[in-house]
């Protein structure tokens, strides 16, 4: 049996599957560039720290100035 981890700084691939929005209950993508969990809904970014996904409102960016950017 072959234990297969993330590569250093990446998210378990089964952890994505379940993790959600805080706030919208939403799904998130993973944007692996910037190392955070994206919720299109909220407009949020939520920041990945050394492989583990800070879902914390208050510590996510806000979305809003790259989409007024487009």
């Amino acid at each position: 049996m072959t234990d297969t981890k993330p590569a250093a700084g990446a998210i378990d691939p089964k952890l994505l599957e379940i993790l959600v929005c805080p706030l919208t209950k939403g799904p998130l993508r993973y944007d692996r560039e910037a190392q955070e969990l994206v919720s299109e809904q909220a407009k949020l970014a939520y920041p990945i720290r050394d492989g583990i996904p800070i879902m914390l409102v208050d510590e996510a960016r806000s979305t809003d100035d790259e989409s007024a950017k487009r």
